[in-house]
């Protein structure tokens, strides 16, 4: 009879995670992470925030818009599931740092800012489309460049950008709504 090592999905375990490094450079996720942290200038929501002095400690929208723009993109809007998400998906534990907002957090967040959240992802959604992050044929080798024949079904006109950019602006507009 084999002699095999034991085995129990129902075990618990401890493992040791660098969330960093669940960002994978080439993802959507880290485009996200890396213009939320780098480029977007996220002031319009401070003002809302009054407890510098006293009051509870708030999630910083950053960590908010990450979560939530990630979720979207993945056609998730219920807040109770992006709440789920984060505290069971390594990618979502890795884009909120191991922060697990409550679903009414998540909520008011959106329903607080619907306008500035939709402009933002609009923003986000138009760069990572540039990169060729948003589900169509890319072909990249390690950053490297090669050189290829352009197809006129992949180039475009300024019509078909702009077709282009209200699609995604419909697509916003739904999650929203949807949320």
């Amino acid at each position: 009879m084999p002699n095999f090592i034991p085995y129990n999905h129902k075990q618990d375990a401890m493992v040791v995670i660098n969330f960093e490094d669940q960002i994978q450079p080439g993802t959507f996720e880290h485009a996200l992470h890396f213009l939320i942290e780098q480029k977007l200038d996220l002031f319009i929501f401070h003002p809302k925030y009054k407890n510098d002095v006293t009051g509870r400690r708030a999630y910083d929208p950053a960590v908010l818009l990450k979560i939530i723009m990630f979720a979207y993109s993945k056609g998730i809007t219920s807040s109770r599931e992006i709440e789920w998400c984060c505290q069971t998906n390594i990618i979502f534990k890795a884009l909120s740092c191991d922060t697990v907002p409550h679903f009414t957090t998540i909520a008011v967040f959106v329903s607080d800012y619907p306008a500035a959240i939709e402009l933002l992802f609009e923003q986000i959604l138009l760069v990572c489309d540039e990169q060729g992050l948003l589900g169509h044929e890319l072909f990249a080798i390690d950053g490297c460049k090669m050189s290829s024949n352009a197809a006129k079904e992949w180039s475009g006109t300024f019509k078909e950008l702009e077709e282009n950019r209200n699609k995604i602006k419909r697509h916003i507009r739904h999650h929203m709504e949807e949320h």
